[in-house]
């Protein structure tokens, strides 16, 4: 088993060349950290000929390795390159797959060059742009029409990773007694959180939308569209990491970038241009959209997967009330 790691370069060389990655006369000049990742092992080669990215996925969440994770996730994600790499607007959104090896988990991926993700969003004081929202609802158009199915079917299920992120956003944050001490985050959090945590027919609306999430689907999603997968590059918005992507409802794309455009306090008429924008907006089911935006909101507060927000207890307060009522209202 090839174990990717930073401090081992020769190591990694030898891999390379075998892999027939690199030539037998390349030479790694430097091993580096792309960005903050959550779910893998990610690294920047730079050789003296090119740059490229290489991803391991392994047993376990990369920044939490006491939580267990389908260890051939990258797998699924290269699958997902694959697919999409017949259209050209998408592509063109996307690193391109250079390479994959099934035995190892590691995925070979296309450098977007110098780039940042849209995490600085969680400062509160960065604004969208109406042109830079357009692109990113115009991608998830691209994704779920051109994919679209028929019928439901079996093909990138992803069930085992699925079943992951749906104790993290349906089940975990709304338990009474997790582990998880809500004041190492923020003072007074813990309790803020208590009587959602206690609200039955807000548990029981949040546990059906999970069996929502759950069910198979006719279009092709993302699975994880929130800021930290969007990089702003020279080149424009690309999008990236979409080990979570599925076949299910585009109701469940849409309500996580609604959701993340509230936890960065974005202007209201950005936030309403996700509908707008979107393709046959009169098509989605409001009620599912709202759901999966209010729960993607409580479960970034009061759950394990917390984002670096700025942000007043008070104000965290106030949204999730929000989501309370976009849940349980809807």
């Amino acid at each position: 088993m090839f174990i990717l790691n930073a401090l081992e370069p020769n190591e990694l060389a030898l891999y390379l060349i075998q892999k027939k990655w690199i030539a037998a006369n390349e030479i790694i000049l430097s091993l580096t950290k792309p960005g903050e990742g959550n779910m893998n092992y990610v690294v920047r080669v730079t050789t003296d000929l090119r740059t490229f990215i290489m991803k391991q996925s392994r047993a376990y969440v990369e920044k939490y390795p006491q939580i267990a994770a389908p260890e051939n996730r990258v797998v699924i994600e290269a699958t997902f390159y694959k697919k999409i790499a017949i259209h050209e607007i998408i592509q063109k959104r996307m690193p391109q797959l250079l390479g994959l090896d099934s035995e190892n988990n590691v995925l070979l991926l296309e450098d977007l060059g110098k780039a940042n993700d849209y995490s600085m969003l969680y400062d509160l004081n960065s604004e969208l742009s109406k042109g830079e929202i357009l692109i990113l609802v115009s991608y998830l158009n691209e994704l779920h029409f051109s994919f679209e199915k028929v019928q439901p079917d079996d093909e990138l299920e992803n069930l085992e990773l699925r079943k992951l992120n749906y104790e993290h956003i349906f089940n975990y944050p709304f338990l009474e007694e997790n582990g998880f001490d809500l004041n190492t985050i923020q003072d007074g959090l813990q309790k803020m959180a208590v009587p959602f945590k206690k609200d039955i027919t807000l548990k029981r609306k949040v546990e059906l939308l999970g069996s929502v999430y759950l069910s198979k689907g006719k279009y092709l999603l993302h699975g994880d569209y929130y800021p930290g997968s969007w990089l702003k590059t020279e080149d424009g918005i690309k999008i990236i990491d979409p080990e979570f992507c599925f076949y299910g409802l585009r109701e469940f794309d849409l309500g996580i970038l609604i959701a993340h455009l509230h936890l960065s306090k974005q202007k209201q008429n950005i936030i309403d241009s996700v509908v707008d924008y979107y393709y046959s907006p009169t098509e989605l089911n409001s009620s599912i959209l709202n759901q999966f935006t209010g729960v993607e909101i409580m479960r970034r507060l009061i759950g394990l997967a917390q984002l670096p927000l700025k942000m007043k207890l008070e104000d965290k307060n106030q949204l999730m009330q929000l989501a309370y009522n976009l849940i349980v209202k809807s």
